[in-house]
């Protein structure tokens, strides 16, 4: 009986850790028409280039791709961070979009950021 459970508590122990996915802490817009600007600023506890937020993504709600913005490295020692992507286009009449943010490791964040849209769009 030791035996099976000294097993079964080495391979609860083998199995990879699940860090807290990456959080979208603040999203800004700045420009017009096909000059938007999207900043989106992310907070994750990178552990170095085996786990770090790898990218965001900005979505409309019906779940249209507007934008990816890669993270090329991880920033261990800057957070949260802020990193931008420019000439979006944002479609006209959209009242709202979503951010996601993504880890190398967990994937997407399951619940997206919210972004109110004054104006629609």
């Amino acid at each position: 009986m030791r035996i099976v459970s000294l097993i079964l508590l080495a391979g609860v122990a083998a199995a990879p850790a699940r860090a807290e996915p990456p959080v979208v802490e603040d999203v800004t817009l700045s420009g017009q028409g096909g000059e938007v600007r999207v900043s989106v600023t992310l907070s994750h506890p990178d552990t170095g280039w085996d786990h770090f937020a790898d990218g965001w993504e900005l979505r409309t709600p019906d779940g249209t791709r507007l934008g990816y913005r890669e993270l090329a490295h991880p920033h261990v020692n800057e957070q949260p961070f802020t990193r931008s992507l420019r000439g979006v286009e944002i479609p006209d009449g959209l009242t709202r979009l979503h951010v996601r943010a993504h880890c190398n490791v967990d994937g997407w964040s399951s619940t997206p950021y919210v972004v109110e849209l004054d104006g629609g769009g």
